[in-house]
């Protein structure tokens, strides 16, 4: 029976910025009333990052998981499924994980800083037909706006009739801020000590450059369907210590972009491996779960790659 200890939030990191010489506009923001003068002159929070905290009663590890996300995302994806089930938060919280959830700066609950003054570019958004595509969740020419039309890759393993529920977590990003980025996941590291490190995508790859930068903090790390990875320097006889696991799911073939994205990855942990870092590459097809998507933390065999990924966790935790 799941016991928690506690329910805790905050944000981490952070700056005071000052925004000057913008216009003052008058705007109605309450029902029923005139306009007012709102004036965006002043101070400003910028870089900070949400943090949820689940404390168990008696957690298996001493280590939480911490969870990242991936580009253009939250927190949300680690929750519950596009189409209804339990996500890797429930699930590993009843295998007993203390478990904490972000929203990376500038996504979700850690709100946005005003543009093109503190933040100097204006932000992208993912359409549908992108994410469908770029998802390896089918062919480019396989989205279409009616979702009954659509055709995904045979096999595939994300719900798609869930799809357009999916896109609704979807939220802009900007490009260009890794190391903002990495500074709050710094400090969170700071505050946690160390912890079980679990990130997808674009956190995958923010996760191998914080084992690296960090390795006294990092326990294990997992990579989730990395998009990137850090240059490869000198292992630490520190980074020699954290085992790693990176996961994979399926349809590489049709995708050159991810071709690509593999290959730097993939070096970069082949890397890992000349220089005595553990290393262990977890291809889900070869293991008896095929048809993965780019997201094997929401689609239909999720259960099954999280059980895998929990007990790849407590294994590597226990040495």
């Amino acid at each position: 029976m799941l016991q928690l200890h506690s329910i805790r939030s905050y944000h981490i990191g952070g700056e005071r910025r000052s925004l000057q010489g913008r216009p003052v506009e008058q705007r109605v923001l309450a029902q029923g009333s005139a306009p007012r003068p709102i004036d965006m002159n002043g101070d400003h929070m910028v870089g900070q990052m949400y943090v949820q905290h689940y404390r168990q009663v008696a957690p298996v590890r001493p280590w939480p998981v911490v969870l990242w996300h991936g580009g253009g995302m939250t927190g949300a994806n680690w929750e519950t499924t596009p189409d209804g089930r339990d996500g890797w938060l429930q699930q590993w919280l009843a295998a007993g994980f203390d478990v904490i959830v972000t929203d990376a700066m500038e996504r979700g609950r850690s709100s946005w800083a005003p543009w093109p003054e503190l933040y100097t570019t204006a932000p992208i958004s993912r359409s549908l037909q992108e994410g469908w595509e770029m998802f390896r969740i089918g062919p480019a020419a396989g989205y279409d706006s009616a979702p009954q039309a659509r055709r995904a890759h045979p096999g595939q393993q994300f719900p798609v009739d869930a799809f357009d529920q999916f896109a609704c977590q979807w939220v802009p990003r900007w490009t260009g801020h890794d190391e903002p980025i990495m500074a709050a996941y710094g400090q969170l590291l700071d505050k946690v000590g160390p912890c079980l490190l679990v990130g997808h995508s674009q956190g995958g790859g923010f996760a191998l450059r914080a084992a690296a930068q960090w390795p006294d903090r990092v326990k294990a790390v997992v990579a989730l369907e990395p998009s990137g990875a850090p240059a490869l320097q000198g292992a630490s006889a520190g980074l020699r210590q954290v085992p790693h696991l990176v996961v994979w799911g399926d349809f590489f073939d049709q995708h050159p972009q991810w071709q690509r994205y593999r290959a730097t990855v993939d070096a970069y942990t082949q890397g890992l491996q000349a220089q005595g870092v553990p290393v262990t590459p977890l291809v889900l097809g070869e293991h008896g779960l095929p048809g993965h998507s780019h997201f094997p933390m929401l689609d239909r065999q999720s259960d099954a790659v999280g059980r895998l990924v929990a007990h790849w966790l407590l294994d590597s935790a226990s040495r």
